[in-house]
């Protein structure tokens, strides 16, 4: 389930992509396959990020070219460990909203892209998350979970204050904001609900077959209530 739209960083052949915050890896995954290049994840948690390789010994490798290849790092956000202008194309999807000090993040992503670098990055997006965190406390009141909600003109002028020029937006995952509202509403942690369990059935499906069907709601349910915003930047020359 990808958020980030790879088409509109404009990704060529041998360049250097960092997914700052990558999880369990479902952004660098499809880059490793999606271009010749160096893709490289950094996340915080050693669990995800083993999570993140056992799923590249899952998938063979479509070439054996030293031009395709994926490096995984521990680290954070607040110093990322690599040189100024190292970056071709960064990735940051469902990150900045687990930080207080988002804007040195910003700072950081600034330091480390080249000049012209295109920047895909994601957040959940105000109304949707404003009805989960009303919901439920326990949605947001975990040990590294959701410590803000943006709006979008906020992280907006975050970027263009910090040297990036604003390219556009998008929402994602319209299909995804029921699911959470209704999770929130018997409770997030509870596994059992015969409601919740039908309808992560149904995202599931929607997300391996991809149906005519369910492309045809997300057009209609992504700029209504779609979960996450999508912002798209290039720092400036």
């Amino acid at each position: 389930m990808l958020t980030i739209d790879l088409d509109k960083l404009n990704i060529v052949d041998g360049s250097k992509i960092l997914d700052l915050g990558c999880g369990k890896g479902r952004h660098i995954h499809k880059l490793y396959y999606y271009s010749k290049c160096h893709v490289i994840g950094l996340d915080l948690s050693l669990k995800e990020l083993k999570y993140t390789y056992q799923g590249f010994q899952q998938y063979p490798d479509i070439n054996e070219s030293s031009d395709r290849k994926f490096s995984l790092m521990a680290g954070t956000a607040l110093q990322l460990p690599f040189k100024d202008n190292t970056f071709d194309h960064i990735i940051c999807s469902e990150v900045l909203e687990h930080i207080y000090d988002y804007e040195n993040v910003i700072n950081e992503i600034y330091r480390i892209s080249k000049p012209g670098a295109s920047i895909g990055v994601s957040v959940p997006r105000w109304l949707p998350e404003k009805i989960c965190w009303l919901l439920s406390d326990d949605y947001h009141n975990e040990p590294g979970g959701h410590i803000r909600i943006f709006k979008y003109s906020e992280l907006k002028k975050a970027f263009l204050e910090n040297g990036f020029n604003y390219r556009g937006k998008e929402h994602k995952h319209g299909l995804h904001s029921p699911y959470w509202w209704l999770k929130c509403f018997v409770g997030v942690k509870r596994e059992d609900n015969t409601y919740v369990n039908f309808y992560k059935r149904f995202l599931e499906w929607d997300i391996m077959k991809k149906p005519l069907l369910t492309r045809i709601l997300e057009k209609l349910f992504d700029p209504l209530m779609g979960k996450s915003i999508v912002l798209y930047f290039k720092k400036n020359n």
